[in-house]
């Protein structure tokens, strides 16, 4: 199921990625007040048609290895239930699990 939920993730992405330029030009067409109401409207017509899974709001940053969305550290890419697994057994660089 994890698996299922990360190639969900990376599609949107992808879209977010593919569509970024457009959907930055459309919203600032929409916040500019210079330009006429009819064609900020049009605008704001076609930021809606965008797909929704294009926006960088829904990517959520997931565990490689268990998919979960939560305290995930962004460096690594994996939860702190991972990262203290990895850690105590010796297979990430660097880290060291501490002891006093």
């Amino acid at each position: 199921m994890s698996e299922k939920r990360n190639i969900r993730d990376h599609k949107r992405r992808l879209l977010a990625a593919k569509y970024e330029l457009r959907r930055k030009l459309y919203k600032a067409f929409c916040k500019d007040p210079d330009l006429p109401s009819d064609m900020r409207d049009k605008h704001r017509y076609k930021l809606s048609k965008l797909p929704r899974n294009s926006s960088f709001a829904r990517v959520r940053n997931r565990c490689i290895f268990t998919g979960r969305p939560r305290s995930v550290y962004k460096f690594f890419r994996i939860s702190r239930i991972v990262f203290r697994g990895l850690a105590s057994r010796g297979p990430l660089m660097g880290i060291k699990k501490s002891s006093w």
